[in-house]
């Protein structure tokens, strides 16, 4: 099947003179997840994982994805003819190094330029300039072969109320016109979901577990069009949008309105934008490439925000709890698998009042499975639990009031001196972070090492990031603030933490073929003391979740760290109780104890 695919891509290529093609991970806005529309590399290649790049030859096929996804990919692309290219991996070449190589003099590359973005694709101009080779951006050869290709999807649109986004859209456009000013532009193209989605305080259902809506837009200091599928809109939110100035164009007329601008000074961030939008944009204006002024503001959750997003975390809380009892009571009398148990948190989660769905795919993840970081239960690889060792769970809910992000690793019974070991230094690790207190002008980077000195002082590490911004109902991963012990550039979570942002705290240790442990809390930033140092800011915990007292080690924790575990259980004792009873609640009391 996949080869057929491939040798029926090839002859599109020989039509259209194309020496390779590339099929990236994406969809028109460079979304994280994309949706069942947009999986044209998992169609051409087989893989299913959320992240890489497939590029084609006349001779060969190849695929560029990291470390998370070295073994799934080993195992999809076998027999296909493709081969697996281990990104950052001694003596294997990055994609950008493989097309300077195989692309001939005069050459062609061919991809949607819908599918790359801008900055991708101006930096494969300028390294491929000198063998004068044409990049042709304007075929979607996979539509061509994809017969039975899902449709766009086309979700209706609501209106997310002020009593939960805290400010009026009409608020934020102005604060937005404000910025625009600031920057010397004249227009602004915008067209990352999640910021169009918050900018107007509209959700929808189009990326799977991110409450967003396909759409474009253009923006000016007096006129406001807004790109999208007029079917998603009802009479209400249509009369809210024109209540807002804005006017309604057809989804794919951005393309047209972009190669209206004229002399105009164009802000738009090239990284975000695709290919095709910033190729349109005609040589008489001048682009102003700058991070989406929205991107900030988003970040930075204002009061109401921050308040309803601690009510959606003992909504959550609640339904960890029920979920950790109900497992703990369960293993070993009767079959749980990753799956089955999997199923119960989802479905615990749904009961919640005013859950959405997920905010991600829950991990679910028991023994050896979770030393893969972005693990995922399959019918094929379900493993069964067993009463020893240890299962870690990482999941979340959409709410009205917010978006939640937890991880929990838990005891199913006996534990090796090393799964205990490394559980106390990710707890010790995660409450450390999350009791830090800091002068404002502070970055992740700056705090990284209060949560990895438990580690780096014994010679262990993970491999990932310690903390990721968290979006409000919207995508559970977002920029610009992070924690991380060295800087990613295109990452772009490395900015100042502001009062309000809200960053998760997930330190872990992944032991190849054994186990892995990780615990993961959201912390809000906020203001403490300021003084003749200045502004000194601290971390509040926002999840609110009993930690394993089972599977701790209290000899490796010092004074300190036993005071903080008892502080954290204290308050999720107090936040949680009024909402459990029973038998579930003589198990809180029990599992929230001081030690």
């Amino acid at each position: 099947m996949i080869k057929e695919r491939l040798e029926q891509l090839r002859q599109l290529m020989a039509v259209h003179h194309m020496d390779a093609y590339m099929i990236p991970t994406s969809d028109f806005h460079e979304s994280e997840y994309v949706g069942d529309y947009f999986k044209c590399r998992e169609f051409i290649t087989g893989f299913t994982g959320s992240a890489g790049t497939a590029v084609i030859t006349m001779n060969e096929a190849g695929l560029w994805t990291d470390g998370r996804y070295f073994v799934q990919a080993a195992q999809q692309l076998a027999e296909t003819g493709i081969t697996l290219r281990k990104m950052g991996q001694p003596g294997v070449p990055t994609m950008e190094e493989y097309l300077d190589e195989v692309l001939p003099e005069g050459g062609c590359l061919g991809f949607d330029g819908r599918v790359v973005n801008g900055k991708t694709g101006k930096e494969l101009e300028e390294l491929l300039e000198y063998k004068h080779v044409k990049l042709a951006h304007e075929k979607d050869l996979v539509a061509e072969i994809w017969k039975e290709r899902p449709e766009l999807s086309s979700e209706p649109v609501w209106i997310l109320k002020e009593n939960f986004a805290g400010k009026s859209a009409l608020e934020k456009i102005k604060e937005l016109r404000s910025k625009m000013k600031k920057e010397k532009a004249t227009a602004h193209v915008l067209t990352t979901l999640d910021d169009i989605a918050w900018l107007l305080n509209i959700r929808g259902n189009d990326v799977n577990c991110n409450p967003v809506v396909l759409s474009y837009a253009l923006i000016t200091l007096d006129s406001f069009q807004l790109y999208i599928n007029e079917q998603v809109l009802n009479e209400e939110v249509r009369g809210y949008l024109k209540d807002l100035g804005i006017t309604i164009c057809p989804y794919n007329d951005i393309y047209k309105a972009v190669a209206l601008l004229k002399n105009e000074k164009v802000l738009v961030e090239t990284g975000k934008a695709n290919y095709a939008v910033i190729k349109g944009i005609d040589s008489s204006n001048r682009i102003i490439d700058k991070m989406n002024p929205t991107a900030l503001a988003k970040a930075i959750k204002n009061p109401v925000e921050v308040e309803n997003m601690k009510k959606a975390h003992i909504k959550d809380g609640v339904a960890m709890v029920k979920y950790i009892y109900w497992l703990k009571q369960h293993v070993g009398k009767e079959t749980i698998t990753e799956v089955s148990a999997q199923e119960h948190l989802d479905h615990l989660r749904s009961q919640q009042e005013g859950n959405l769905g997920l905010s991600f795919d829950t991990i679910s993840a028991y023994g050896a499975n979770a030393a893969m970081c972005h693990y995922k239960a399959t019918a094929e690889n379900d493993t069964p639990l067993e009463p020893r060792g240890l299962y870690l769970v990482d999941s979340g809910g959409q709410y009205y009031e917010g978006t939640t992000d937890v991880t929990r690793t838990i005891a199913l019974g006996p534990l090796t001196d090393a799964e205990r070991e490394h559980f106390t230094l990710t707890v010790m690790s995660m409450l450390r972070l999350g009791a830090v207190k800091f002068l404002y002008g502070c970055r992740g980077l700056t705090l990284d090492y209060v949560a990895r000195e438990p580690f780096w002082s014994r010679g262990i590490n993970f491999d990932h990031g310690t903390g990721h911004g968290v979006g409000y109902l919207l995508n559970v991963h977002e920029r610009p603030n992070g924690i991380r012990w060295r800087m990613v550039p295109e990452r772009q979570d490395n900015c100042i933490l502001e009062e309000g942002m809200i960053t998760s705290d997930e330190p872990g240790v992944y032991i190849e073929g054994s186990h892995g442990v990780r615990t993961e809390n959201l912390v809000v930033c906020k203001k403490a003391e300021e003084n003749e140092y200045g502004q000194f800011m601290e971390f509040e915990f926002l999840t609110m979740v009993p930690i394993d007292l089972e599977a701790l080690d209290k000899s490796i924790m010092t004074e300190k760290d036993v005071e903080l575990l008892n502080n954290y259980h204290r308050v999720v004792y107090e936040k949680l109780s009024p909402y459990v009873s029973g038998e579930e609640a003589l198990w809180l009391k029990e599992n929230t104890r001081s030690i």
